[in-house]
């Protein structure tokens, strides 16, 4: 007997779920093995789908499946992630529940397979929903209550509601004067200049500007809140600036078509052919190195340094739920104590009056607020240069120390944005 039409997606799904949940994998990290088998793109497409929408809504997926349990399913329980998935497709990708239990129900095998009928056949009756917000998981409800008093604490119920929809396409533009231009083209909105977003689900290669000979790399795929840090250090004029831990390269190109000569400096070879191909698309220029910025020693100093460094990535949760489920304390702390020594070397690799912009896509205060507030009780030789409002998009504001923190839940008319945090120095 053929199987049903979409069980290679769900065999997939359940493999990407495990990796993430009980192996603390990426969700990127395990996609190519997860699929191999996988042979229509839209089933792979299917599978990531699936796979974000119940990491998205999990401990809502959970309570409805608890409801229907006499004693509750252990969490790394197969039967458990099958539900998930087979919740996630009815209540989220519209998938009709017929189709549900044929896909769903191959994945598991005498009593479990029994199990998960009767759960979800009983939640189908009872016509059950989800709520409008997703719930974040609780520990990450406890870590953020405790350690982020004000802005984070307050702002949890808003940070939930921008993770119940995936992202918008974010594009910055090689040419910000032609922001006029590329939102009509695109048929897209502008939220500062040089941006144009777009509605979801754009084939990215297929839109004006992305590579035809006569409107060649005019644009590049940059969320609104990663573009900023690289906007804050203005126009280079030919100086030299030094993108630290760079790859893929997005604020490397930014830096280049504001004018800097960009160093480019990442330790991941594949990242940095990447950062390549897209100079080469978008027709600009920099200098790659392949090093550790840890052991790395510059042949000269620099006017400007971005150091985007390497962090948690909870800000990114809009777009890579899995960070909601696999960051905890320990990978935080070790984040934390990498980015205090990339910003110890990056200030001695600065000119007198050059500047500093450390940032982090992260929405945990040890990599972002603790970090700025360190660097200015060390004293080291870096001075404050405050961030102001007319350097951001209209509806975000600095904090009072002049630091920028931004969250899924601000400009939610507009679409939200990414979590990051951004701090700006001057060496005297």
């Amino acid at each position: 007997m053929a199987e049903p039409s979409g069980i290679y997606a769900r065999r997939a799904a359940l493999q990407l779920l495990d990796a993430v949940l009980r192996h603390g994998e990426t969700l990127d990290q395990s996609f190519h093995g997860a699929t191999r088998s996988v042979r229509k793109p839209a089933d792979k497409a299917l599978a990531r789908a699936l796979v974000s929408e119940a990491l998205r809504w999990l401990p809502d997926l959970d309570r409805l499946i608890d409801s229907a349990t006499k004693q509750n399913l252990p969490d790394d329980a197969k039967v458990r992630s099958v539900l998930r998935l087979m919740l996630a497709g009815w209540l989220r990708l519209g998938t009709p529940p017929h189709a549900v239990i044929a896909t769903g129900l191959p994945l598991l095998s005498g009593g479990p397979r029994r199990l998960a009928h009767g759960v979800f056949s009983t939640l189908n009756k009872q016509e059950v929903t989800l709520p409008p917000i997703p719930s974040l998981p609780s520990p990450v409800q406890q870590r953020w209550a405790q350690s982020c008093s004000g802005h984070l604490s307050e702002r949890m119920e808003s940070i939930a509601a921008g993770l119940a929809e995936p992202p918008q396409l974010d594009l910055s533009l090689r040419d910000p004067a032609q922001s006029a231009h590329w939102t009509t083209q695109l048929s897209g909105d502008k939220l500062m200049e040089g941006h144009v977003r777009l509605a979801r689900g754009s084939a990215v290669e297929n839109l004006p500007g992305f590579g035809s000979k006569d409107q060649a790399g005019a644009w590049w795929v940059q969320d609104l809140a990663a573009s900023i840090p690289a906007r804050l250090l203005g126009a280079g004029e030919g100086r030299y600036a030094l993108d630290l831990c760079a790859a893929p390269g997005g604020k490397t190109l930014q830096l280049a078509a504001q004018g800097w000569k960009v160093t480019a400096l990442d330790i991941s070879k594949r990242r940095l052919d990447l950062l390549k191909q897209n100079l080469r698309r978008v027709e600009l220029k920099a200098s790659t190195i392949r090093a550790d910025a840890l052991t790395w020693e510059p042949k000269h100093q620099f006017d400007a340094i971005l150091l985007d460094a390497p962090c948690t990535a909870t800000g990114t949760c809009r777009r890579h739920p899995d960070v909601l489920h696999r960051i905890g304390p320990r990978q935080i702390a070790e984040m934390a104590e990498l980015q205090t020594q990339l910003i110890a070397r990056a200030a001695g690799w600065l000119k007198p009056g050059g500047q500093l912009v450390y940032a982090v896509c992260s929405l945990e205060r040890e990599e972002g607020e603790d970090q700025a507030a360190a660097v200015e009780a060390a004293k080291m030789d870096l001075t404050p240069d405050p961030i102001r409002s007319d350097e951001l998009p209209a509806g975000l504001e600095p904090t009072e120390q002049g630091w920028l923190r931004t969250d899924p839940g601000m400009l939610a008319d507009a679409g939200g944005l990414d979590g990051f945090f951004v701090a700006r120095w001057r060496k005297p």
